[in-house]
């Protein structure tokens, strides 16, 4: 008598899927300054990661790395396990797929916000008008700002215009985000609107690696902190341990310095 055959289960995805970042024995100089040394750093899909540690430490510079705004000297970059490309539409394709916020908003002054958020996918995802149109004004109503489509940047205050960044990236559909201090440039009551959406985001599984100084929002929405410092990574831990416990003596101080303890 012959049953049927023995289903054996398939790997999960995630369990076989490579990482979507993966930075190994990562070097970069600026002349004689060395701003990273040796970074081997894996984030697994849906992992939000906080990079945290003192101005010049190369968080900036890591985070820049990602999609090759910044060339690096040697090591290897991959994005869910293929190199970086060096140059060209290979390489557009990636920052396609690796949506970047950086501290200033670098939104076109003289485009609407919603011709900002709509023109990237329109030219290098060749979607159609309505369909780019229809994705945008969702994104802007995710983000707060529906009501404020029409107007030019310049209009509204640093906290909308970040929001906006945000949406134009998101408009790209990207399997990562970068965040290079989102928040650094506004003014205190500004940030908390920009955490909020980043939170939003983190808990709907976006993969995200964020340079910030924010350290209620690290321990809120990170799975990781990464604290780096003169180019180096010191530690690599959950949360809690970081602002907890510890255990070099460059992270004491700094949190002592930053949590005023």
């Amino acid at each position: 008598m012959t049953g049927s055959p023995t289903q054996v289960p398939e790997p999960s995805a995630t369990a076989t899927a490579p990482p979507m970042i993966a930075m190994k024995d990562v070097q970069k100089h600026f002349g004689e300054l060395h701003v990273l040394k040796d970074i081997n750093l894996e984030v697994p899909r849906g992992q939000v990661v906080v990079v945290l540690g003192p101005s010049g430490s190369g968080k900036s510079t890591l985070c820049r790395t990602i999609n090759r705004l910044e060339p690096i000297d040697s090591g290897d970059i991959r994005i869910e396990g293929k190199s970086l490309p060096a140059e060209g539409k290979d390489l557009a394709r990636l920052r396609a797929d690796v949506g970047m916020v950086f501290q200033s908003f670098n939104l076109f002054a003289h485009k609407t916000i919603l011709q900002n958020v709509t023109l990237a996918p329109t030219k290098v995802r060749k979607q159609s008008k309505s369909e780019v149109n229809a994705r945008a004004l969702e994104l802007l109503e995710r983000v707060g700002i529906a009501s404020q489509k029409d107007k030019y940047p310049a209009q509204l205050s640093g906290g909308q215009q970040q929001r906006v960044a945000i949406a134009r990236a998101l408009a790209m559909n990207p399997k990562i985000m970068l965040f290079d201090e989102p928040t650094s440039a506004l003014d205190p009551e500004m940030v908390n609107e920009v955490l909020d959406v980043m939170v939003s985001l983190a808990k709907e599984g976006m993969t995200m690696l964020v340079v910030t100084h924010e350290m209620g929002f690290a321990r809120q929405a990170a799975d990781r902190v990464i604290f780096m410092a003169d180019g180096a990574v010191i530690e690599d831990t959950d949360p809690d341990t970081f602002f907890d416990h510890p255990k070099t003596d460059r992270a004491k101080d700094f949190l002592g310095k930053i949590l005023g303890h």
